[in-house]
């Protein structure tokens, strides 16, 4: 139970992919504007990192691996994601159109998103099991989400702030994401 909660504490904080493996950094610059966009994509992620988690780690264990064709996993993988996307484009446009108009491409983008993949690879590329790759990629996700929200969250007040000229737009979110990262650096010495 201990190594489980490190797992996934350890996901969330320590080795979040956004800060520490610089994994999804295009929808976090990109939809990090909008405090309620932030929110909708963090639910879609998390949603879609664990569900294509799930079915990457059936596929690949109980297709590939006895087939010996696992030099295919990548591209089946994609093909999983852009189908579980699909489904929840589908999903935010039936309940939430104004979310739908909101996320614009960047819901569709979480396709090409290279975190969902990499959370799919990092899974089998560290032999876990498939209750450690639904505690990995449910902490995956979230670590996602809070790095997401908290920097919208940001990036509203510094809109409102007044910034000298060079650093505003994209600089001053650079140097807000490198400080978060600082932030986060702060629980590598965490240990249960």
């Amino acid at each position: 139970m201990k190594s489980l909660t490190l797992l996934f504490l350890n996901s969330i904080f320590i080795n979040n992919f956004v800060l520490a493996k610089f994994l999804g950094l295009c929808p976090v610059f990109g939809v990090s504007n909008q405090f309620k966009s932030a929110i909708g994509l963090s639910i879609a992620t998390i949603f879609v990192l664990v569900l294509s988690s799930i079915i990457s780690y059936l596929i690949y264990y109980l297709v590939l691996v006895p087939l010996d064709i696992i030099w295919i996993n990548i591209i089946l993988f994609i093909f999983i994601i852009a189908a579980i996307v699909q489904i929840s484009e589908i999903i935010i446009k039936s309940k939430s159109p104004i979310l739908q108009r909101n996320l614009g491409i960047y819901l569709p983008l979480i396709t090409t998103n290279c975190a969902v993949l990499g959370v799919s690879l990092i899974n089998i590329r560290e032999n876990y099991n498939l209750f450690e790759t639904i505690i990995y990629a449910t902490g995956a996700g979230i670590g996602f989400a809070l790095v997401l929200v908290a920097f919208s969250a940001i990036r509203e007040q510094l809109s409102l702030a007044d910034i000298p000229k060079n650093f505003s737009g994209s600089s001053i979110a650079m140097i807000t994401m490198g400080l978060i990262a600082i932030g986060f650096m702060g629980f590598s010495g965490f240990r249960l």
